[in-house]
């Protein structure tokens, strides 16, 4: 029970010298060291799951699988001639946002190839029957993906009537197609074990990311429907930000059918997350009480609360999180952003699970004054902003109204452009707080230097919820992974904002 410091980062927005065209898994090696070296100890990360064509990464395809487009291609083994193929992602990799779909179908086609070459020699391996074995839902996955790649990525309502369902006789017709995505999966599984291993030898935690929810269009949801419930679509209620509330279109979860089993769906998908990381963020925490429901045709607006019985609220989410919490040795934080009842906070204190505090919002109700940093509930995480917010240089340019009492209250003139030093001022603020956890995006920190973001502060946002951009989740960190962890300026900094 010691104050932890972090960085949140998009695994797909790092990008190194050996990147083919997004951030890979085994870029997190000398982002780890450069954490150690700096006196960070914290790595937050956004889902790693598989989404297919989508970059958003709180639309999943599957509840387990990771995402084969953030596999490290050079670092695989026995590559022989593949090598040379690798240098047509290099223009890739150079442009200033991910070209997700160029990327995806790229390294696709090379881990074709790179299947065809290896895969009798792994198909023998002990650890690669291990890893079939001790992940059985691999093979539902690799089917469901196997009947994707057949009929042309539709969604599997569109499929024919008898593929709308598992029959693992179709198993032996698409064996090699259900091979190769065995396959990638397992390689993935290799690559993020070996960073997992890393972080603990540098004795850096590795934070992951729960979405609460999973695409319609999901290998769960295809073989395990009874557990969703598809006569709604989940959203939000209208609110100060959205006064048409939000639809997201994802089902719900059938919490009878999920308790009536023991709740084995969540225990298999948390206890897969202990390979890989120290912690968890839980999405949406609030959802797990009640969840907005959109009936279909309906906007948004005119959705409801499930369950409808109020009185039932609290009494649900206490009972799943206490599942969450007796299933995995992982240690939850809840984002209980947005609109919360009050017995939220309080049962997540209970259950010793920390709350979220956004700089931004920590001000004192009725007043425009902000909370002092030394009154934060210290069983929180600190930060500046979430990647659904404008990072601090734009915040404080864009939201005058919100960024000028907090200038006041440093007796600072406020001025659109943050001079360097209040910059570094509003960081070291919020690695001090009285919170347990300080994690703040890695660019509010990168834009203490002009040469390592953007010229245009807009372009150092990850997503704008509610919109449909071809800038939102393709962000990309401007510098190179190899010049960010040489930047002595970046280290000097962190340095005094940490430890002074």
């Amino acid at each position: 029970m010691r104050p932890h410091n972090g960085i949140a980062i998009a695994l797909a927005s790092l990008r190194s010298r050996k990147s083919c065209g997004i951030g890979e898994f085994l870029d997190l090696i000398p982002l780890i060291d450069w954490c150690h070296s700096v006196g960070l100890d914290v790595i937050q990360m956004l889902p790693l799951y598989d989404t297919g064509d989508d970059p958003s990464p709180y639309n999943p395809l599957s509840s387990c699988a990771l995402d084969p487009i953030y596999l490290s291609l050079a670092d695989l083994p026995d590559l022989n001639d593949l090598a040379d193929d690798l240098k047509v992602f290099a223009p890739l990799t150079e442009q200033q946002h991910i070209p997700w779909h160029q990327v995806k179908q790229q390294k696709t086609e090379w881990l074709t190839r790179y299947f065809l070459h290896r895969f009798e020699e792994v198909y023998l391996q002990p650890s690669y029957q291990k890893f079939l074995h001790d992940n059985p839902w691999v093979r539902t996955y690799a089917l469901f993906k196997a009947h994707k790649d057949e009929y042309g990525g539709k969604h599997w309502k569109h499929w024919p009537e008898a593929a709308q369902a598992p029959h693992f006789g179709d198993m032996e017709e698409k064996r090699e197609s259900v091979d190769f995505h065995c396959f990638l999966q397992y390689l993935c599984f290799q690559q993020l074990r070996q960073v997992h291993d890393h972080a603990n030898h540098k004795k850096v935690f590795l934070k992951g990311d729960i979405p609460i929810s999973l695409s319609p269009d999901s290998a769960d949801v295809w073989s395990e429907s009874h557990l969703f419930d598809l006569n709604f679509a989940s959203g939000a209620p209208p609110d100060a930000y959205n006064r048409e509330g939000q639809w997201w279109g994802f089902p719900l979860f059938n919490w009878d059918a999920m308790r009536a089993d023991g709740f084995a769906w969540w225990k298999r998908r948390l206890k897969l997350l202990e390979n890989f990381f120290h912690l968890y963020r839980i999405d949406h925490v609030v959802g797990y009480f009640r969840i907005w429901a959109i009936p279909p045709g309906k906007k948004a607006k005119e959705g409801h609360f499930i369950p409808l019985d109020e009185k039932k609220w609290e009494a649900q989410g206490r009972e799943i999180l206490e599942m969450m919490i007796r299933t995995s040795l992982l240690l939850p934080l809840a984002e209980d952003l947005g609109t919360i009842p009050k017995y939220v906070p309080l049962i997540l204190k209970e259950l010793g699970i920390c709350t979220t505090k956004v700089l931004r919002w920590q001000r004192k109700e009725r007043e425009k004054t902000y909370i002092s940093i030394d009154k934060y509930e210290p069983l929180s995480i600190t930060t500046i902003a979430t990647a659904d917010l404008e990072p601090l240089v734009l915040w404080w340019k864009t939201f005058p109204d919100e960024a000028r009492p907090l200038a006041h209250s440093k007796q600072w003139n406020y001025k659109p452009e943050l001079t360097f030093d209040q910059h570094l001022e509003i960081l070291r603020d919020t690695y001090h707080t009285a919170s347990l956890f300080h994690i703040n995006l890695l660019q509010d920190a990168l834009s203490l230097f002009p040469e390592l973001v953007w010229s245009n502060p807009a372009e150092e946002r990850i997503n704008i919820p509610g919109t449909v951009l071809p800038t939102n989740w393709t962000y990309r960190y401007r510098p190179y992974l190899e010049e960010l962890v040489t930047h002595q300026k970046l280290f000097d900094a962190f340095r005094k904002i940490l430890f002074s």
